[in-house]
């Protein structure tokens, strides 16, 4: 099945010729890739992945497994998603083993649901693998917890940008801004004008706590603690390049004491009660 030794403890699946996994690479670090993809990266005679996977997690493919790259990335020349999903369906009937990786999760803004149904509908055997979303993992590499008892109740995922490109036409950004505590957005840095002004607009406070976490879980990870009236010139200030995340709510407060990375090089928690303090 595998020129590589098996995972150890477990009966792990097979991945079959003809079958096509999906599979989430996790935010950036390689170390958080799960079991599941690794045994697929083991197993796989084609490798397509995307932009935002780590060079480090292809090194544990097989050494004769092809490797396809097919990222997209904003505003730079990127192959079109129906071309991905049929490149996906040839492989596969030519009886590939086929892993498909993709950064973060594939069910989270990351079309993977576009890519598995194009798949059903050929006919072609499918195994979804989960992988931790940027949304969650990259906040919590930056000390951030999306939900905390004494914060939110509630945490909303929001995308930045639709089909088209700009920002989704179809999201309420009222009820956004009144409906949900904690606000983590993708793929918004393009838009972050836009973003800030319709939820300031609908009520959103500008003293609101904001952090935008750019190249999350990465060595060259970058934090932006600012509020919701500064976010869109602190971010044009401090030069950050997507991929980010922007995650809008009270909760961002906890990085002053779960900073743990910091913790690690030697520096003290700034605050280790922030909520007493905050606004709201």
């Amino acid at each position: 099945m595998t020129d590589s030794p098996p995972l150890p403890n477990g009966n792990w699946p097979e991945l079959k010729p003809g079958w096509v996994w999906l599979c989430g690479a996790g935010p950036g670090d390689p170390g958080l890739l799960t079991l599941h993809a690794l045994n697929g990266l083991r197993q796989a005679d084609v490798i397509v992945y995307d932009a935002l996977v780590d060079a480090a997690i292809l090194d544990w493919a097989l050494p004769r497994a092809e490797r396809i790259y097919a990222g997209k990335r904003g505003g730079k020349p990127s192959a079109k998603q129906a071309d991905i999903s049929l490149r996906l369906c040839e492989l596969a009937k030519a009886g590939k083993r086929v892993l498909r990786l993709k950064g973060g999760d594939p069910f989270v803004f990351g079309r993977g649901g576009e890519e598995a149904q194009t798949l059903v509908q050929q006919g072609i055997p499918i195994r979804i693998i989960p992988g931790i979303s940027a949304g969650i993992g990259g906040l919590a590499y930056a000390g951030i917890p999306v939900t905390h008892r004494d914060v939110n109740q509630a945490v909303t995922f929001v995308t930045g940008h639709d089909q088209t490109g700009q920002t989704p036409a179809s999201l309420d950004w009222k009820a956004l801004a009144k409906g949900s505590q904690v606000l983590v957005i993708y793929m918004g840095m393009k838009h972050a004008p836009e973003i800030a002004g319709a939820l300031l607009d609908a009520g959103r406070p500008k003293d609101e706590p904001v952090a935008v976490v750019a190249q999350a879980t990465t060595p060259d990870q970058k934090v932006l603690e600012t509020t919701l009236g500064r976010m869109v010139d602190d971010i044009a200030a401090a030069a950050f390049n997507p991929p980010a995340i922007i995650c809008i709510g009270r909760s961002v407060l906890m990085r002053q004491v779960l900073d743990w990375q910091s913790w690690a090089a030697g520096q003290v928690p700034r605050d280790l009660d922030p909520l007493k303090r905050a606004p709201g």
